[in-house]
């Protein structure tokens, strides 16, 4: 620790800790450098040296992480375990704003496909308590994205068409095929309510004809 500052270049003003984390700058010029150019402490709103400043200039992780990079390197080191990562990511996955962007993300997306895929044919059964409750989650939040986008698709289609429509008149045969395609979506909006609202996905007789004679 001498040997990294003689005495010449000790600053006052600086602490004894920073001096021992700069002193990790193996070169002397650099380091003395260093220690003159303190960073602006946002927080301050001044320029001055803190432990976290200090670890951040010799690549060592801060103690209070503050950029995304430094946020993401330190969950990282509190999941290293694979069962508190998994229990992790399955937290994380309820929120369902953090599960659409992880879901547009095409690796994640082919990865949680990949897991699915071994889960099935895994048999060790230790393994499969452990990752069936995850994907489960992320099945059913791929199932909330997909409603979600659904209705916004199709109250956006919406609000672009029917502001053209004005001034416009349409034939007694093109209203009736309008009426007969908007039964047809209120009808689906209704299934798709009550299967939200009890879990049951069957059709009856008339919605299935409806949707036959729309395929």
């Amino acid at each position: 620790m001498a040997s990294r500052w003689p005495k010449e270049r000790r600053r006052k003003h600086v602490s004894h800790h920073i001096h021992r984390i700069l002193a990790g700058i193996s070169d002397d010029a650099e380091r003395w450098e260093a220690i003159d150019s303190p960073p602006l402490d946002e927080r301050t709103g001044r320029h001055r040296w803190t432990e976290d400043a200090a670890r951040t200039r010799i690549g060592q992780p801060t103690r209070t992480p503050t950029t995304v990079a430094q946020k993401i390197r330190a969950i990282h080191d509190l999941a290293d375990d694979d069962e508190v990562a998994s229990q992790a990511t399955a937290e994380l996955l309820r929120r369902p704003a953090v599960a659409r962007t992880a879901m547009t993300d095409q690796t994640a997306r082919h990865l949680v496909n990949r897991a699915q895929q071994h889960l099935d044919h895994v048999a060790a059964e230790p393994v499969r308590r452990v990752a069936e409750p995850a994907l489960r989650r992320v099945d059913h939040t791929m199932g909330y994205i997909d409603l979600i986008g659904a209705c916004a698709s199709f109250v956006a289609a919406g609000g672009r068409i029917v502001p053209t429509l004005r001034g416009r008149s349409f034939s007694e045969d093109e209203r009736t095929r309008i009426h007969e395609n908007l039964t047809r979506v209120r009808t689906t909006a209704d299934w798709m309510e009550n299967a939200v609202d009890t879990g049951n996905t069957s059709l009856d007789e008339g919605l299935a004809a409806l949707l036959r004679d729309q395929q």
